[in-house]
């Protein structure tokens, strides 16, 4: 089955409180979505772990061909091998994705606008928002 994941994530002062999300759709609407909140984190760790939990919903629901979009062309770059990834941190998160994607017929990485990328970065900032209260 195919499916669209749209995912994003977000740290407020880099590092700071952080949040991540996906939102997963087939070809006609939202079949799911998932938040994290992160106490103290990078916008790059954001948007991996953002990711993560899109792919395990993927996974969930028995998406097995599926086309991601994420707003950091620097992640997309690193997910399509163009860039190289450097931190340690980042190579683990990486390493993660890797393992996970395996379980894909078919996976593609694309960078979208932030504007296209609406929903997961509402709810970043709705988990952001909550905890700051």
């Amino acid at each position: 089955m195919k499916g669209f994941l749209f995912t994003d994530g977000g740290a407020r002062g880099n590092p700071g409180p952080a949040g991540s999300a996906a939102v997963l759709f087939n070809e006609k609407k939202i079949i799911d979505f998932n938040a994290k909140y992160f106490d103290n984190a990078t916008n790059n760790f954001a948007e991996y772990n953002g990711l993560l939990i899109g792919l395990k919903l993927a996974s969930k629901n028995q998406i097995d061909e599926l086309t991601c979009f994420l707003d950091s062309e620097l992640i997309v770059k690193q997910l399509n091998g163009e860039y190289k990834v450097k931190d340690s941190n980042l190579k683990k998160l990486k390493a993660k994705v890797d393992k996970l994607i395996e379980d894909f017929i078919s996976i593609k990485f694309e960078h979208v606008p932030r504007e296209q990328n609406h929903l997961a970065d509402k709810l970043v900032n709705i988990v952001l928002d909550t905890k700051e209260q």
